[in-house]
C-alpha cells in the first residue's frame, strides 16, 4: 500500500513497476488457470495492471491489494472467455468424472481448472484471506494484522474459507480434505510469468493503455463493466435488506417480488455442517462456523459470527423482520466488530444448546444457555433463552428469541451431551 501511495501521490513509475513485479506471477497464474492459454494470460495480465493504474486512487484504502488484483484477474479472464464459458464448464465436468478415481497426490489436475470459479463463489473477505495465505504465502499473524484480527481468528477464517472450497469441489465430484486442497494450492497455484511480461505490463499500464492493441482495449472495457456490475449487485442486495428491515416503500418491495416471482426459484444457499455441535459446550475461543443446514448449527454459527465481529453475517442469519431488533442491540456497525471481538475474548464464558422442540418441518425451537461475566448491569451473567429457527430455501435462520419458561420443557427433546 505504501507503493500505491507513492504511485498516486508522486506519480512514481518505479513504485508502480515494483507493484507489478511483486504481483505479476499471481495475476498471470490466475489468468493461465482460467484460460489455459499462455498468450491470453499475458494479455489479461497487462489488462489487469492497466485497470490498476486507472483505479489506483480509489484503492488506497483497500485492505488487501493482492485480493483485489486476484479478483480483477479472475473477472478479466471470465470476460475473455465469456463466449466459451458454457463449453468450458461442460469440458471441466467431463474431466472431473474421468479423474474422480485418482489418488490424493494428484488432486491438482482436478481442482486446478475449477479454482477460479470456486474462488468466485466466496465472499470478498474469504477470497482476500485465501489470496494472502496461498498466493502471497502470508503467515496467519500477517493475515490477522491485515484484517485487524488476532492470529487465531485469521487461522479460523482461513480454515472456514478452505471448507467452502472443499464443499464446492465435492459437489463437482472431487472428494478430498481441506488440508490436501490447501497443500495442492500452495504447491501449484503460482507459476512464473514470462520474464518480459512485468516490463511490458508496466509500460502499458503507466500509459493508461494508450498503446494497447484493440483486443486489449476491448478486454479492459469489458472487465471494467463486469467489475462495476459486480459492485452494483452487492449494493442492490444491501439496499433490499435495508428496505425489508425498515418496512418501508411497499410499492418497491411488491415490484421486486413481482420480478422475483417471474424468475425460476434460486438454488438454496446452504453451508454444510463443519462439526457436530449437538449438546456441545463452547467456551471462550471454541466457537466455530458450523454452517446452516441444521437449526443447531445455524444458531451456533450466529454466535460464532458475533465472536468474529462479523456484523453482516449476524444480520444475514436472521429473517428480515428480526433485523431491526438485532441492530438495536448490536449498535453502530462501524464499532461493532471491535466491541464484539473484545466482549467474546474477555467476558464470554460459555454457550450450549440444551434442548429442541420440532414445531413443523421448517420450524424448530431451541433452548440454549450462554454466560457472559459482567455482561450487563441489568441482566444476570447466565441466561437461558428460546430461539425460533425457520428453514428458508434449505437454510436455517433465526426468527425470534424470547426468555425461557419452564412450561416450554414439556414435549422438548434434550440435546445429547458432547
Amino acid at each position: 500500500m505504501e507503493l500505491m501511495r507513492q504511485y498516486v501521490r508522486e506519480n512514481s513509475d518505479a513504485a508502480f513497476a515494483a507493484l507489478v513485479s511483486r504481483h505479476v506471477n499471481m495475476v498471470y497464474s490466475a489468468a493461465l488457470r482460467k484460460t489455459g492459454n499462455p498468450a491470453a494470460a499475458e494479455e489479461i495480465t497487462q489488462a489487469v495492471f492497466v485497470i490498476l493504474a486507472k483505479k489506483a486512487n480509489r484503492l488506497l484504502r483497500h485492505t488487501a491489494l493482492s485480493g483485489w488484483l486476484y479478483q480483477a484477474a479472475r473477472l478479466t479472464a471470465a470476460n475473455f472467455l465469456r463466449t466459451e464459458i458454457r463449453r468450458a464448464r461442460l469440458e471441466q465436468e467431463a474431466c472431473m468424472q474421468s479423474l474422480s478415481a485418482q489418488t490424493e497426490p494428484e488432486i491438482w489436475p482436478q481442482i486446478g481448472p475449477l479454482l477460479e470459479d470456486a474462488m468466485g463463489q466466496l465472499g470478498e473477505k474469504d477470497r482476500n484471506t485465501l489470496a494472502l495465505r496461498f498466493f502471497e504465502g502470508k503467515s496467519f499473524q500477517e493475515i490477522g494484522a491485515a484484517f485487524g484480527v488476532s492470529e487465531n481468528a485469521a487461522r479460523k477464517r482461513t480454515n472456514y474459507a478452505l471448507e467452502k472450497l472443499r464443499n464446492y469441489f465435492s459437489k463437482r465430484g472431487v472428494a478430498s480434505t481441506a488440508e490436501t486442497i490447501a497443500g495442492a494450492i500452495s504447491a501449484h497455484s503460482i507459476q512464473a510469468a514470462p520474464a518480459s511480461l512485468a516490463k511490458a505490463a508496466t509500460v502499458l499500464a503507466l500509459a493508461k493503455g494508450a498503446a494497447a492493441s484493440t483486443s486489449t482495449l476491448t478486454l479492459i472495457k469489458g472487465a471494467l463493466k463486469i467489475m462495476a456490475w459486480t459492485k452494483a449487485k452487492t449494493a442492490i442486495a444491501a439496499g433490499v435488506v435495508v428496505l425489508l428491515a425498515a418496512g418501508t416503500t411497499p410499492i418497491l418491495i411488491k415490484e421486486i417480488q413481482r420480478h422475483t416471482d417471474a424468475r425460476p426459484s434460486p438454488v438454496p444457499r446452504t453451508t454444510a455442517v463443519t462439526a457436530s455441535i449437538k449438546g456441545q459446550f463452547f467456551g471462550r475461543g471454541q466457537l466455530v462456523d458450523a454452517g446452516n443446514v441444521t437449526p443447531e448449527a445455524a444458531w451456533e454459527s450466529r454466535y460464532w459470527a458475533r465472536a468474529m465481529g462479523d456484523y453482516d453475517a449476524v444480520i444475514a442469519a436472521a429473517v428480515p423482520q428480526a433485523v431491526a431488533t438485532a441492530k438495536d442491540w448490536m449498535g453502530d456497525k462501524a464499532t461493532f466488530g471491535a466491541r464484539s471481538r473484545k466482549e467474546f475474548a474477555t467476558s464470554f464464558e460459555g454457550f450450549q444448546i440444551l434442548a429442541r422442540k420440532d414445531l413443523a418441518g421448517d420450524k424448530v425451537e431451541l433452548k440454549y444457555q450462554f454466560t457472559f461475566a459482567n455482561w450487563q448491569q441489568s441482566s444476570p451473567p447466565q441466561q437461558t433463552k428460546i430461539v425460533t429457527m425457520i428453514k428458508v430455501n434449505g437454510a436455517w435462520i433465526c426468527s425470534q428469541t424470547r426468555a425461557h419458561d419452564a412450561s416450554w420443557d414439556v414435549g422438548s427433546q434434550p440435546e445429547p451431551e458432547s
